[in-house]
Parts: structure tokens; sequence; C-alpha cells
């Protein structure tokens, strides 16, 4: 499992196959900085982003794309009602069955925890999936800055309070296998 990161780290990254498809349970650890709690403070909501890009292994070739599946999450404080807000919007692996929550919160640990899980999320369908193939996921989470208010994206290149990033790889693991992924 090779990970980089930028602000943030990988506490846990399995994907599992099951006859459904592939499902991601991952777990990211970061800090917000003091511009970025700042920013939340006054409003100013902030776009997480978690990706799945599922890949087939071929020997002969670079891994053939089979699927990219994308997960939103938009952080925000109302301070009028002193509210935190978690909207998380996925297109999973089938069209059909998006996901749009939205969640509530009364402290901003909560909110972020919401943030920072991500359980049996459905990155593959399981009739993309071809049997005895071996598949490799690049995961990443990152702080969306292109969602950001134009006056806010001005010189944050150089900011690091505003790099969130991480990226992970895995292998899935077939379902009632007991073989353990190996840790981040």
């Amino acid at each position: 499992l090779a990970q980089e990161n930028r602000g943030a780290e990988i506490r846990q990254l399995q994907v599992r196959q099951a006859k459904e498809g592939l499902l991601l349970n991952a777990g990211v650890s970061f800090k917000l900085g003091a511009a970025l709690q700042d920013a939340l403070a006054k409003g100013v909501p902030l776009h997480f982003v978690a990706q799945a890009d599922v890949q087939r292994d071929r020997w002969y070739w670079w891994d053939e794309k089979v699927q990219l599946a994308t997960r939103s999450m938009r952080l925000s404080y109302a301070p009028l009602t002193r509210r935190w807000r978690v909207a998380v919007q996925s297109n999973a692996a089938n069209e059909a069955v998006d996901v749009n929550l939205n969640l509530s919160f009364a402290s901003q640990e909560e909110a972020l925890a919401a943030v920072r899980n991500i359980g049996s999320w459905r990155i593959a369908d399981g009739s993309v999936l071809q049997p005895g193939e071996r598949y490799n996921i690049v995961f990443r989470f990152y702080l969306d800055l292109s969602q950001l208010p134009r006056p806010f994206q001005i010189g944050l290149d150089a900011q690091s309070d505003w790099k969130i990033e991480v990226q992970a790889n895995a292998r899935p693991v077939q379902v009632g296998s007991s073989q353990p992924l190996p840790a981040p």
C-alpha cells in the first residue's frame, strides 16, 4: 500500500470485493489550520473530494481504467443557528443509486468525523468486474480549492494551511477471505 500525503494521512483503507461490487472503507486524518478555521467561522464552505479509480491489471500494457467513483463532501457552518452541516454527494458505481445526504451536527468535531470516515462506499458495480481478474484501486482525498469563492483562490498555492491531500493504492480482498490488507 503506497501512500503520499500533504496535510493528511490515511488511517484505514480497505476495499472488499463482494458479489454486488467493490466496497471501500476509508479513514482519513487531517487537521484544519487557522486559515481554514477562520474561513469556516465566516461562513465559507469547504469542499472535500474522495476519488476511487478502479483499474484492472494487464501484464501487456498499462492498467485498464474500469471505473472512477467520486464523492464530494461540503462542510459548512451556519453562524446564525450555530450548526455544522455536511452535504454528501456521491456518483456511485451505478448512476441510478447516486447518494445525496444533508447532515446537521452540533459540533465541528462531529461534522469532521462525517467527512473523515467513509464506510461501505460502492466504487464499482459487480457487473463491470470480471471474475478471476486482479484490480488496483487508487484512492485520493483532497480539499477542492476550485470550489472556493474567487477571492479565496488567489495565492493559495503558497499557503500550507489550505493544502489537504492524500493518495494511496489498495487491492480488494474477496469477501470470505481471511487475508488482511497491510496497514497504510
